[in-house]
């Protein structure tokens, strides 16, 4: 078996708070024998504090924006002297080799090897302006397992979810700082529109693809945005095993990963089913854009 476990807290532009949250956390999953935990995006540093035209995304400027950071810098480093042998996934905001491009970027890692990491590849509501965007999708061995990355927007493209299954994820780390929705917003956030489509997306991305879906989230409020918790632990069936629900806290399943692999996928093996020669749509839409869309959706 193995212990997994996902993170849902409040992380701002204050350092040294994030780093305290974090030890928090990495104390309490070593009570719990954790042996994979997953931190939200952007969790050193924070997220932006707004999104769309509503204040701090100017690209590249430093206004109101997440420290940007280098995976060989201090910051992570000191995250690394936090964690020991306990292996991580975290979000930050990373700093190229240029000086000046920025990503939204995630790592998985722990006290002395970083593993591998992402740049996030779709960004929602201008979040263009303030990060550039990645392309690539990687899968990463890991002491716990074959583990792919993705943040926040991504879990809406079942595309980005299917690459890392297909490259032999065994489990995928979704890292977010998802909020609830700005407008008609719901008094009770767990029945808001946008809590609902998080917490769908995730047993959906699981069930697609028949893998283990850990989804980290930012909690509380940070600028304008309210953040839904909601952090969880889904298997390969869709089935939410704990879940923070919109409160701050920690989500813990313990797993058996290739024993449930050979169950969920001895019969129905959604990969094996696929017909990959029925769904040259695909690309051919990605090579034609919207005009292209529009022109197949009337043929």
């Amino acid at each position: 078996m193995t212990t997994i476990a996902s993170v849902a807290a409040n992380f701002t532009r204050d350092l040294e708070q994030n780093y305290q949250t974090i030890a928090e956390y990495v104390a309490r999953a070593r009570d719990r024998g954790v042996e994979f935990l997953v931190f939200p995006e952007a969790a050193i540093g924070g997220y932006l504090s707004s999104l769309g035209n509503h204040g701090d995304t100017v690209k590249n400027t430093t206004r109101s924006l997440p420290p940007a950071i280098r995976l060989d810098g201090p910051e992570i480093a000191r995250v690394q002297s936090i964690i020991g042998d306990l292996v991580i996934a975290i979000g930050f905001c990373e700093l190229a080799d240029d000086g000046e491009t920025r990503y939204n970027a995630a790592a998985v890692l722990d006290g002395t090897r970083i593993y591998g990491s992402y740049r996030k590849v779709h960004q929602p509501l201008g979040e263009n302006m303030s990060y550039s965007s990645g392309s690539d999708y990687g899968v990463f061995e890991t002491p716990v397992g074959r583990v792919g990355l993705q943040i926040c927007y991504d879990k809406a493209f079942p595309e980005a979810a299917r690459v890392m299954a297909l490259k032999g994820a065994e489990i995928i780390a979704s890292l977010s700082a998802w909020p609830a929705a700005r407008t008609a917003t719901a008094e009770n956030l767990q029945d808001d529109r946008w809590t609902y489509r998080f917490n769908l997306f995730d047993s959906a991305r699981a069930l697609d693809n028949q893998v283990f879906w850990i989804a980290s989230n930012q909690s509380g409020t940070f600028g304008s945005l309210r953040y839904v918790g909601n952090a969880k632990i889904v298997d390969p069936g869709g089935n939410v095993l704990d879940s923070t629900l919109l409160g701050e806290g920690m989500a813990v399943a313990d797993v058996d990963i290739a024993g449930t692999f050979t169950a969920m996928r001895g019969g129905m093996f959604h990969l094996r089913d696929r017909r990959p020669d029925a769904y040259g749509v695909l690309t051919e839409l990605d090579a034609t854009g919207t005009a292209g869309w529009r022109d197949l959706a009337h043929a």
